[in-house]
C-alpha cells in the first residue's frame, strides 16, 4: 500500500507536464518557421522546480542542431505563430527561446538551466530522436526526456521518472554550465504568451550564444 501511495504522489508531483493534447501542424507552416541558430551545437536541459516543495515539475530541452527546436513533452507552451509537431516546437528564435523559459518561471516555480555543447552528430541525433518520439503522455516528461538522453549519454543519464534526478545525472557530464532563473510573476503563466509579440526581438539573456 505504501508503494501505491508513493506512486500516486509521484504522478501528482509530475503533473506540471500535464497535457495530452496532440498538436501536429502542417509541413508548410513548419518549414516556413525553421530557424537555424549560428551558435554551437548545444543541448539545454530545462528543469522546472516547485519553490515550495523543491520537487521537479517539468522537464524539457532546447536543442540546437541543424535547426533549433524545443522538446516540450506533454507541455502547455502554445502560440498560433509557433509551429509544433508531437511535442517538438519549431522556429525557436531568440525571442521564442526567451519567452519559453520565462513562461515556466513564476512565483511558484523556478527554472534550472543546464547547457552542454556537443558535437553536431550528437545534437542532430537527439533532435531526430525527439522528432520521432511521438506525443508524450501526461506526467512522462522526465521519463521521455531521460529515455532520449540515455541513448547518447548512457554512463551519465538513466531513464527515469524524476526531473531533478535527470538534471543531476546530466550535471555529471563534463562541460555542463548551470544557471537558475527566478521570476515572481503571477502563477497564471498564460499572460506570457498572450502578451508575446513575435515581431519584437527580445535579447536572449538566458541562453548564451558563445
Amino acid at each position: 500500500m505504501r508503494k501505491i501511495i508513493a506512486g500516486l504522489l509521484t504522478l501528482v508531483m509530475l503533473a506540471g507536464c500535464g497535457t495530452n493534447e496532440v498538436v501536429f501542424d502542417d509541413e508548410e507552416f513548419v518549414r516556413s518557421k525553421i530557424y537555424r541558430h549560428d551558435g554551437p551545437p548545444r543541448i539545454t536541459l530545462l528543469t522546472m522546480i516547485n519553490n515550495s516543495t523543491g520537487s521537479g515539475a517539468h522537464t524539457s530541452m532546447i536543442i540546437n542542431a541543424s535547426q533549433r527546436v524545443i522538446w516540450d513533452p506533454a507541455g502547455s507552451f502554445r502560440h498560433k505563430s509557433i509551429p509544433e509537431r508531437n511535442d517538438v516546437v519549431f522556429g525557436v528564435t531568440p525571442a521564442v527561446a526567451d519567452s519559453y523559459v520565462r513562461y515556466h518561471a513564476r512565483e511558484t516555480f523556478h527554472v534550472r538551466v543546464q547547457e552542454l555543447d556537443v558535437s553536431p552528430e550528437v545534437a542532430e541525433g537527439i533532435m531526430r530522436a525527439a522528432m520521432e518520439y511521438g506525443t508524450v503522455p501526461r506526467a512522462q516528461c522526465a521519463l521521455s526526456t531521460s529515455d532520449i538522453l540515455s541513448r547518447f549519454f548512457p554512463n551519465n543519464v538513466q531513464k527515469g521518472w524524476y526531473p531533478k534526478k535527470l538534471a543531476d545525472g546530466f550535471q555529471t557530464l563534463p562541460g555542463v554550465r548551470n544557471r537558475v532563473l527566478r521570476e515572481y510573476d503571477s502563477d497564471d503563466n498564460s499572460r506570457v504568451l498572450e502578451e508575446w509579440d513575435p515581431t519584437r526581438l527580445r535579447a536572449e539573456r538566458l541562453l548564451s550564444d558563445s
